[in-house]
């Protein structure tokens, strides 16, 4: 975890903590997300996310959905260089993150007007692809992601601990393997 490597699990554990007692609204708990990385060396975040677990065959997923020529983003509050990361990694098609945190000259900067907005970011991964939310299937475990859940073609949550996003889901998935969830998206029929 990127807090823990950079000896900030103590702010890591407070922010989640006033979060998801609705004490901070999401623009808040996203800046103070961000600070935890402020003035680290991008290698060093870098090294973190390597050694952050995560599901199991992300790249298998990525490339079953490929096969089935479907495109795969990321829509997410994380800063460009995690975003970047993951689809060097993975081979993600695109994404849509906050664009609230720079890095210059390999040092991440301060947080910068930080505003979650999820459809909007829909919006622009849609407008890049030529398409229609309505054929994109959103997979997510959060408020944010339940709120999307009704504009987009599908929604599935993904190891959420929030019985409200799982009623808003189509499909409620409990895996630590993401070629599970391909395979999922791969047999959903389009909402009627």
């Amino acid at each position: 975890m990127i807090a823990e490597a950079l000896g900030r699990r103590d702010d890591f554990d407070r922010t989640q903590r006033r979060f998801y007692a609705r004490e901070i609204g999401e623009d808040e708990h996203l800046e103070n997300m961000l600070r935890i990385a402020e003035g680290a060396r991008l290698e060093t975040v870098e090294a973190a996310l390597a050694a952050t677990p995560k599901l199991e065959r992300i790249a298998a997923g990525i490339d079953r959905c490929h096969r089935a020529g479907t495109r795969v983003a990321l829509l997410t509050h994380n800063p460009p260089y995690v975003c970047e990361w993951y689809r060097r990694t993975f081979g993600f098609d695109d994404y849509e993150g906050t664009g609230a945190q720079p890095v210059v000259e390999g040092v991440i900067g301060a947080p910068r007007d930080v505003r979650a907005d999820k459809p909007r970011g829909l919006a622009r991964l849609v407008d890049r692809a030529g398409g229609s939310a309505r054929t994109v299937v959103h997979i997510g475990d959060g408020w944010a992601d339940a709120a999307l859940f009704p504009l987009v073609g599908r929604g599935v949550a993904l190891n959420s601990r929030l019985p409200e996003v799982e009623r808003a889901a189509d499909v409620v998935l409990h895996t630590q393997d993401f070629d599970e969830v391909a395979r999922t998206v791969g047999r959903l029929a389009p909402r009627p």
